[in-house]
C-alpha cells in the first residue's frame, strides 16, 4: 500500500514504513497513533502534528520546532524511565516522531476518585520521576512540561517520562501560557516567562505529586488569568484537606516542591528524591513489603560503590530482595568451613575478614563478603570467619534471589563478582611479594 500524508490518514494505511493500526491518543495540535514496525518487528507509537497546525505559519513553525527538539534529544536521553524516540519525519506538510509504544496509559487516569492510586504507590512512582528528571538534569535538559499525561506507565506498572519537546529551548524562545507547556502544572517562574532551570520542573512534579494525592488539581480557576493570578499569589490547601489521613510528612514534600520561592523550593532533585525516601524511613507511611522500605533501600544502595555501574532499573529490583540489618560490634557474621549462601554488603561500619585467628583484610561501606559460596556451583561453604568490628549496618542478599533476578541484575552482580576477586587477588599478590622480598 501506498504512503499517505497526515491528512489522508485512515486505519490500515503506511506512514513512510510504519504499518498504521488505530488512535491511541488525541490532544489540541496532534493524534497519537499505535503502527507497527515491520523492520524492527515491534509496535511504536506515532504522534503526528495535525495538518490544520501545520498550515499555520505561526503555530506550524512553533510544533515543527518542537518535534525537531525532542527527536535531537533522542540520542542524550537514555534512561530506563524516560521513553525512547525510534524515528522523526519534519516536513512543510508532515510533521511527526516515533517512539517506543508504552501500553498502561498515563498517570491521567489516575488523577480523580476513584481511580486515585494507594500513596505508596504514589511515592513510589514519583521518586522513580526525580531519578529521570535529575538524570536530565545532569545533561543539562529541563522538560518544562511534567504533568500526568506525559507520565506513561508500563504494562508491569512501571513509568516512562515522555514528551521533551518544550526541553533546552534557547533563552530567546521564552514560553507562553497558552504556547508551550500546560498552564495548571507551570511554575511561577514559567507562567511570568523568567529564565528557567530544573527547579521549574521541581514544581510541576509537586503538581503532579499533589494531584495524584488529592485527587484535586492545587488551584481550581475557570480561566487562564485567574489561574496564574493564583499560580503567583495564593497558597494551595495542603492535599490532606482532600484526602484525610495523609501523612503530614507528604504534605510537607508538597509544599517544599511547590514552593513559590526558588530560593525555599528544592534547590536539586536529589533533595526532593532524599524527602520522599524519607516518608517511607520514617514508617509514616505503609510501605508496599513490610520487610523492607524499597526507596530507602534505593537510596542508600545509589550510594554504595559495589552498585555503581548498576543501572536504576537494575537496582530497584535489588531493593526488591535486599535485606537490611543492623549488627553489633563482634558479631560473628560468618564461620569458616560452614555452609552459607548469602552476601552481606556494608553499608555502614567495617568487619574483619580472617583466617585461623589472623586478620587478612578489613572491609568498610561499599565492599562486600561472602560472594565466593554464591558464585560455586556445589558446596557452598564459607573460606573464612568474618567479624563485624563496630557496630554495622549491612545489606544482605540471599544468592538464591540473585541467582532468580532478571538476567541484566544477575549478570551486574557477577561482573562485580569478578572486579572484586580480581582486586583481591592483586592485592594478595602485592602482600606476598612484599614478604618476600622481606625474608630475602
Amino acid at each position: 500500500m501506498d504512503s499517505v500524508r497526515p491528512k489522508d490518514y485512515p486505519p490500515g494505511s503506511t506512514l513512510g514504513r510504519y504499518q498504521l493500526r488505530r488512535i491511541i491518543g488525541r490532544g489540541s495540535t496532534s493524534t497519537v497513533w499505535l503502527a507497527w514496525d515491520p523492520g524492527a518487528q515491534r509496535e511504536v507509537a506515532i504522534k503526528c502534528i495535525d495538518p490544520d497546525v501545520l498550515n499555520d505559519r505561526t503555530r506550524g513553525k512553533m510544533h515543527r520546532n518542537l518535534l525537531i527538539n525532542e527527536a535531537s534529544l533522542a540520542d542524550k536521553l537514555q534512561h530506563p524511565h524516560i521513553v525512547p524516540i525510534h524515528d522523526a519525519v519534519v516536513g512543510d506538510d508532515e510533521a511527526w516522531i516515533v517512539m517506543e509504544y508504552v501500553a498502561g496509559g498515563t498517570l491521567d487516569a489516575h488523577t480523580q476518585r476513584p481511580f486515585l492510586l494507594p500513596v505508596e504507590r504514589i511515592v513510589e512512582l514519583m521518586f522513580k520521576c526525580t531519578r529521570a528528571l535529575d538524570y536530565a538534569c545532569q545533561l543539562g535538559i529541563t522538560h518544562r512540561d511534567i504533568k500526568p499525561a506525559n507520565i506513561l506507565l508500563t504494562r508491569d506498572g512501571d513509568i516512562k517520562l515522555s514528551d521533551f519537546g518544550a526541553a533546552m529551548f534557547t533563552a530567546n524562545q521564552r514560553t507562553q501560557v497558552e504556547g508551550v507547556g500546560s498552564p495548571a502544572y507551570m511554575s511561577p517562574q514559567q507562567v511570568r516567562e523568567m529564565p528557567l532551570n530544573h527547579q521549574t520542573d521541581i514544581y510541576s512534579l509537586g503538581v503532579v505529586l499533589y494531584q495524584l494525592l488529592a485527587g484535586e488539581l492545587p488551584f481550581q480557576a475557570s480561566n487562564n488569568y485567574s489561574l496564574v493570578y493564583q499560580i503567583i499569589h495564593v497558597e494551595p490547601p495542603p492535599p490532606s484537606v482532600h484526602r484525610p489521613g495523609l501523612p503530614p510528612a507528604l504534605d510537607a514534600v508538597v509544599a517544599r516542591a511547590m514552593h513559590k520561592d526558588i530560593a525555599l523550593r528544592y534547590a536539586n532533585w536529589t533533595e526532593f528524591t532524599h524527602d520522599l525516601a524519607q516518608a517511607f524511613r520514617n514508617r509514616r507511611l505503609r510501605p508496599r513489603d513490610e520487610d523492607s522500605d524499597v526507596a530507602e533501600h534505593f537510596r542508600l544502595l545509589r550510594t554504595l560503590s559495589f552498585f555503581t555501574d548498576f543501572s536504576d532499573v537494575e537496582l530497584w529490583e535489588v531493593a526488591r530482595f535486599a535485606r537490611l540489618e543492623r549488627v553489633a560490634a563482634g558479631t560473628l557474621l560468618m564461620k569458616d568451613g560452614e555452609q552459607g549462601d548469602h552476601l552481606y554488603v556494608i553499608a555502614e561500619g567495617d568487619v574483619s575478614v580472617s583466617k585461623f585467628g589472623r586478620t587478612l583484610t578489613i572491609l568498610t561501606a561499599g565492599e562486600c563478603c561472602g560472594e565466593m559460596s554464591i558464585v560455586a556451583r556445589d558446596q557452598k561453604l564459607r573460606a573464612n570467619d568474618v567479624h563485624s568490628n563496630t557496630d554495622s549496618l549491612l545489606f544482605v542478599i540471599d544468592g538464591e534471589r540473585i541467582r532468580r533476578a532478571s538476567e541484566t541484575c544477575r549478570m551486574r552482580f557477577y561482573e562485580v563478582f569478578l572486579q572484586v576477586l580480581a582486586s583481591r587477588l592483586s592485592s594478595a599478590n602485592a602482600r606476598l611479594a612484599d614478604s618476600w622480598g622481606q625474608g630475602a
